[in-house]
């Protein structure tokens, strides 16, 4: 996103904590106007902060969402691994796709000032993480979700079966249960997540496990809503991937 009055303030986790977290980012809309956008899918289920609507528990989004990054917004976000929702949410699992789910304002026992910095904010939320989150768990799971994040999704579920020694039944029952989804929906929003880097570099043709250039634009269209061609303009940078927007 190049819009100047945007700023986004991503923290990555620690080692100990990354199989259950993707990111801690702050957002800041220092504009007087609200900005619209369309967040397309990227694999990340979000508990949010956000003085407006509260402690918000958001599941995967697995097409494109229509709203409003309103006027002046500060909102702090915890990005998680779909790992977490077992360990974490387990009273709200499975966390459904493309729905919001109100949580009470100390679910993770402090609210966030939002004024602090963003590496404050982290150091504050670090401890209750690491008492709430196992040291260890099912290296079936967590070699799983290694295995989906180290290809981009460009796996089958059939071949994480065989190298994790679990039934892909089982597998699926699994993400349903937690997630909402099959593993291998979920792979396809992993690999549309990466294509969408290529695709605003000017990429227009796959490169990345699809059988061929049309095969490549119905699954850009269905994430995205639109062809590559237009998602590439991107005019007025109003479709966005949280976990591809520029840092600062």
């Amino acid at each position: 996103m190049q819009d100047p009055g945007i700023e986004l303030q991503i923290i990555k986790p620690d080692e100990k904590l990354s199989s259950f977290i993707e990111s801690y980012w702050l957002l800041t809309n220092h504009s007087q106007q609200e900005k619209p956008v369309i967040i397309l899918p990227d694999g990340r289920i979000d508990l949010s902060f956000n003085p407006h609507t509260g402690v918000t528990l958001l599941g995967l989004e697995t097409g494109p969402s229509l709203t409003t990054i309103p006027a002046l917004l500060s909102m702090f976000t915890i990005s998680f691994k779909p790992l977490a929702v077992e360990y974490l949410f387990s009273d709200y699992a499975p966390v459904k796709p493309n729905t919001a789910t109100q949580l009470p304002d100390h679910f993770l026992e402090i609210l966030p000032d939002l004024q602090q910095p963003p590496e404050t904010i982290v150091s504050q939320f670090i401890s209750i993480l690491n008492k709430r989150l196992p040291a260890t768990t099912d290296n079936r799971k967590k070699e799983l979700f290694d295995l989906v994040f180290a290809s981009n999704g460009n796996i089958s579920v059939e071949e994480i079966s065989g190298k994790v020694y679990w039934s892909s039944r089982q597998i699926n029952r699994y993400c349903k249960q937690m997630i909402g989804i099959p593993l291998k929906t979920y792979c396809n929003i992993l690999r549309f997540r990466a294509s969408f880097h290529q695709i605003k570099e000017g990429k227009l043709f796959p490169e990345d496990h699809f059988a061929d250039q049309s095969h490549f634009i119905r699954e850009i269209k269905k994430f995205s809503g639109v062809n590559p061609k237009e998602l590439s303009r991107n005019q007025n940078d109003r479709f966005i991937q949280f976990s591809t927007l520029p840092k600062r």
